[in-house]
Parts: structure tokens; sequence; C-alpha cells
């Protein structure tokens, strides 16, 4: 029997309003995300903390990359996890558990004790990324998922340029135990709205994701030349990211120098200019496929140029005029927002439901190899050169290799049969 209209009309409507709330929640989940592990380099800025807790430099930069390896090694298992079991309960646990190692890291006394809490907060932050993507798949169509996408992408931006300001007012007047302790209490907030959602909506999205065929094993995944070109290109373009994220405020101090309150204000940009674009290119190519573009074409155009744009770096570096050349470095970021805005959305397609979880879980533990290796590698070239050129080269010389890997290993963004 064919529903009134109405009917139909008031059920779309209920629809589009349960993927706008859920989207805010994760847009909100992912800020609050990025803010929690941006933290300690906001209280690192306040001598107290290296102070208090006996910190040299080396440990310092110990504690920034283990977070990583945590991270990275624990994607496999939580996008496994995603797969086999509920998206919302396995995401729920992973951020009571980061959000408790936050608070935790306002307790401790010593390096172990900070050390030990990053790493617990690597993995539970590791769940994020496979659930999101698992939750998109499964809820928004094709032309709906740059959008999304690009949003959450946005608040990863957003999140550490938020952070620097709240903790460093909450640091100023309370100390830098205040920082992890009050935003680790505040995010857990965010849990109340995400338990109503998952009461009301989850039961109904489970019982439909049981309806999917099974999907592969990681194995079967690792086998496809398409998932490989994933792997690949979301390295590249994390190695660039985390370079700038590192780096750039010190290249700005030594090289250009600019004064401290230059370098605050230029040091946010990159964040700024990133989630803009991701949003505008997010948006724009959701618009194309839905009047008929190829996802192939669309997807793997905006991926392509991003990584390939980001190469202006270089000539940033080159130029001499102060104002050119930090025109070009906001443009040679802006290139990666255009490419970040489309990445995951490629995964999701690829992937399809069954798949979502562990294609994800693979590509990011993959991709976030860069993030321990990138700003390691950097500092080593400086330290061998005494500038920061041959940095600036390699990084887009790693960029362009990811959007040869969109364009050549991964070729067409349509859903794989399992």
């Amino acid at each position: 029997m064919t529903l009134p209209a109405s009917t139909n009309s008031a059920a779309g409507d209920a629809a589009h309003r349960g993927r706008a709330l859920l989207l805010a929640l994760l847009v909100a989940s992912i800020c609050i995300n990025y803010i929690d592990r941006g933290n300690l380099g906001v209280a690192a800025a306040a001598p107290a903390l290296r102070v208090d807790l006996k910190l040299t430099e080396e440990s310092l930069g110990l504690l920034f990359s283990m977070f990583f390896v945590t991270y990275a090694s624990f994607q496999i298992v939580a996008g496994w996890l995603i797969d086999r079991y509920s998206v919302y309960v396995v995401f729920t646990v992973g951020f009571i558990l980061w959000s408790a190692a936050t608070i935790g890291m306002g307790l401790v006394n010593g390096f172990a004790g900070m050390l030990a809490w990053r790493l617990v907060l690597g993995v539970g932050e590791a769940g994020a990324y496979p659930a999101y993507s698992k939750i998109i798949a499964g809820r928004f169509a094709e032309h709906e998922r740059g959008r999304a996408n690009s949003l959450i992408d946005a608040g990863s931006r957003m999140g550490p340029a938020i952070g620097v300001v709240v903790g460093g007012l909450i640091a100023a007047h309370y100390g830098w135990r205040m920082i992890f302790i009050s935003i680790g209490v505040v995010g857990l907030f965010w849990l109340a709205p995400w338990l109503w959602y998952a009461a009301r909506f989850g039961a109904a999205e489970r019982k439909s994701a049981a309806q999917v065929e099974e999907g592969p094993g990681l194995l079967q995944v690792l086998r496809r030349r398409e998932a490989w070109g994933t792997f690949f290109g979301l390295f590249c373009l994390n190695y660039s990211w985390y370079f700038i994220l590192s780096w750039l405020p010190s290249y700005l101090k030594a090289e250009r120098h600019y004064s401290t309150t230059m370098v605050a204000w230029y040091g946010s940009l990159p964040f700024w200019a990133v989630a803009g674009t991701s949003l505008t290119f997010g948006w724009l190519s959701d618009r194309l496929i839905q009047r008929g573009g190829s996802p192939t074409k669309v997807r793997l155009a905006c991926l392509g140029a991003g990584l390939t744009m980001n190469s202006l770096m270089i000539p940033a570096y080159l130029i001499q005029n102060q104002v050119l050349s930090m025109a070009l470095m906001i443009a040679a970021c802006l290139s990666l927002g255009v490419a970040s805005s489309n990445l995951w959305a490629v995964t999701q397609t690829l992937a399809g439901r069954a798949a979502a979880g562990k294609w994800t879980g693979l590509q990011n533990a993959f991709g976030n190899i860069a993030g321990i290796t990138s700003p390691y590698i950097a500092g080593l070239i400086v330290t061998k050169t005494g500038s920061f050129f041959m940095v600036f080269v390699s990084a887009s010389l790693v960029a362009l290799a990811g959007a040869l890997s969109y364009w050549l290993v991964v070729r067409k963004v349509e859903p794989l049969r399992w």
C-alpha cells in the first residue's frame, strides 16, 4: 500500500532532521577530540608544566609522538569492532576513555604518568574516524557525503584553534592542570545528547545495518589495490599537514623573523583556512555529483588538485616579499582543505557500509604514521641543513605522490564488490 504524500513527506522530514542532529553531534565530537589531543601543546607553553613534571625538550617531544603510536595502531582494532558490533557503543566507550585520559593528565605528578595517559588518549580517540565512516556510509547518500565529511574535517581544524584560545586563557588564570581537568569534564556533557540520540534512533539503524550483507575481513580489504591507494594518499596528505602544524610557527620565527604576536596570529590561519576550504569544496563536490557529475571525476579531481597545489609551499619559501610569501603559504594550506573535503567520501563509497569501519581503521592507521615521521624528519633536515628549504621541497613531493596514488592506483570511485 502506498503511503499518502503527506505521510511520506513527514517521514522524510523526520529522517532529514535526524541526520542533521547526528551530523551536528559528530562535528562537535571531533572538535572535542582535537581540543583534547592538542591540550598538551597548549599546556607546554606554560613553564610551570615543565618544572612540575621535570620535562626536557626531548621528553616533551616523546610525549607528543607517543600519542600517535597507540592512536595509529588501535585504528585497526577499532575499525574491526565497529564493523562487528554497534558503532554507537564502541564510539561511546572510546569517547569516555579519551575524556578520562584528558582529566587524568591534569592529575599526574611526573613524566611516566603523563606518558601513560597520552597512550590511553590515543586508544580512546582511535575509534573516532572509523565510527564516522561507518555512520556516514550507512546514513548519507553519495551526493551528501562531501558535505558531511567536510563538516567533520572542518571540526577537526577548528578544534585546535579553539583549544589554543580557551586553553591559554585557562592556563593564565588557573594553571596548566585546569586545562586538562576542566576541558575533559566539560567535554563529557556531549554524552547526554549523544546517548539520547543513540537510544532513540540507534535501534532502528542497527536493525537496518543487520540487513546488510556481512562485510569482508581485514585481509580481504588489504588485498584490494584501491585500499592501498587510499592508505598511501592519506599518509601523503598527513605528512604535509603534520609538518605545517608542528613547524610552521618555528619557521616563521626563525627564517621570516616574525614577532611572537605575529606568529600567534599567522599560526592560527592554517586551521581556519583549511576548515573554510574543506566546507566549500565538500558542498561544491556534492552539488556537482547531485547534478549528474561522476563521483570518480569530481572526488579525484579535488584530491589530485589539492595535493598537487600543496607544492606552492616551495615558491612561498623562495619569495622574499613577506606578504606574497604568506599569501602563497596560506594557498598551500588551503589546497589541503580541497583534498581533505573528499578524502573520506572516496573511502566510504569504495568500502560501502559493510566495510567502512575496517577500511577506515586500516587507512587511518597507515596515514597517521605520518604523525610520527613527518615532524621528526623535518627537525632532522633543519638540523642537518640549517634551513627549512628542503623540508618544504620534501613535503611538497610527498603530497604530489599522494595525488598520483589517487589518480593511478585508486582510479575509480565506485562501490566494490565483496
